[in-house]
């Protein structure tokens, strides 16, 4: 750098999720375009060359080339089950558009007694690769625990776990094929009969005040919801799954990237959880949580408050079928490498975020069967007070 010039750097905000958005924002702020894109380009390529390795001891993966694709999600969801027969079973719940296995893996003790749940889901997006590294990482790390901490082991034998790798499986083969299809974001249906563009946006297609907000129906956006609420088969898939059990379940967590924030319903402005206030007190013990592993810092609040207002979401859905607590988390980073995160940071980002679901999940266990929210409640109260709420104010 010559003498007089300054370094500066910019971080976008997550709702900036095209190139061309970056890169309008950077020409306005004074940066060299070309500089810029020349940049893009080379790390985009870099990555596809490197192919995101999710080597096994990052992300909990049992696979032998080191890389996270979907064929070796299976084997690995496969050899889970081999490992662990007596807590772990593989459960087929529906077909993608182009026909592949919508599986899930269901984790927890056999007690011979119907068991409360807590579903878990990973890849809806399919350029979120993260997702489904962490769902990896989630299963590893409770299989590997509940055997020696008296904690993890009570609430395997309370609760069963749904944890969904790959929910977008014809999206996230898509963004292996080759580096202009590594953004993809949504599923691979073909649009209407007068479109040429595929995918809708699954995460947008839930009924949940669908269509209303945070979505275009310009089907070749990458925000398209779809025809109607429900159209996808892969929503459809999960709707019906966690509908006909929807009063055992406790808890929905649905993890994405990236902005490092966890979302609370609802995403439309004009409407409000019932048990707000438990949300934010809860959501602010877990980005307490994580942040005490890497000191990340994690914004808690509804998507119109630290994001922007959506509809037709997963979390939104959830909670609308009365499941109480459910939270949409977004991991890291803060915009620098969006999508495509180093390999040296896919680790930290899962020993993070474990703990922010940890704290949930443990909150959610001991309020059912331990009578110990209350004073939960007090323990959570005393850290918003210290740490400050972050995002919404409470209501």
């Amino acid at each position: 750098m010559s003498k007089g010039q300054t370094s500066s750097s910019v971080t976008l905000r997550p709702f900036l999720e095209d190139q061309e958005d970056s890169l309008h924002l950077i020409i306005a702020s004074g940066f060299p375009a070309i500089s810029i894109a020349d940049c893009y380009k080379d790390f985009l390529l870099s990555q596809r060359d490197n192919a995101y390795l999710c080597k096994a001891e990052l992300c909990g993966a049992a696979v032998s080339s080191g890389h996270s694709n979907n064929r070796e999600i299976t084997s690995w969801m496969e050899q889970m089950v081999k490992d662990h027969p007596d807590v772990v079973t593989v459960v087929k719940y529906g077909k993608t558009y182009e026909s592949r296995d919508i599986s899930l893996l269901k984790i927890g003790l056999n007690t011979g007694k119907e068991k409360k749940a807590i579903w878990m889901d990973c890849g809806i997006h399919a350029r979120e690769w993260i997702a489904p590294a962490f769902c990896q990482y989630f299963v590893r790390e409770i299989l590997q625990t509940y055997k020696t901490d008296a904690k993890m082991e009570e609430m395997m034998k309370n609760v069963d776990f749904y944890v969904t790798p790959v929910l977008n499986i014809d999206g996230y083969i898509y963004t292996w094929e080759n580096e202009t299809t590594r953004l993809w974001r949504k599923n691979r249906s073909p649009g209407p009969e007068d479109c040429a563009c595929y995918g809708t946006d699954l995460n947008r297609n839930f009924d949940a005040s669908w269509g209303t907000i945070g979505v275009s129906f310009n089907c070749c956006s990458k925000f398209y919801p779809g025809s109607k609420a429900m159209s996808e088969l892969e929503i459809k898939a999960v709707t019906n799954f966690v509908g006909s059990r929807k009063d055992s379940f406790l808890c929905f967590l649905s993890i994405h990237s990236y902005g490092q924030m966890l979302l609370i319903p609802y995403g439309h402005p004009n409407y409000t959880a019932p048990n707000y206030d438990e949300l934010m007190m809860v959501g602010q013990g877990a980005t307490e949580a994580m942040w005490k592993v890497h000191q990340t810092n994690y914004t808690v609040g509804t998507p119109p408050d630290v994001l922007y207002p959506i509809s037709g979401s997963a979390t939104d859905w959830a909670r609308m079928q009365g499941i109480p607590l459910t939270y949409t988390f977004e991991l890291r980073d803060n915009g620098r490498y969006r999508f495509e995160l180093p390999e040296d940071q896919i680790q930290p980002t899962c020993e993070e975020a474990y703990r922010g679901v940890l704290y949930i999940v443990t909150y959610t266990h001991d309020k059912t069967f331990n009578g110990a929210v209350a004073n939960t409640a007090v323990t959570l109260s005393g850290i918003l007070l210290a740490a400050g709420v972050t995002g919404a104010t409470l209501r």
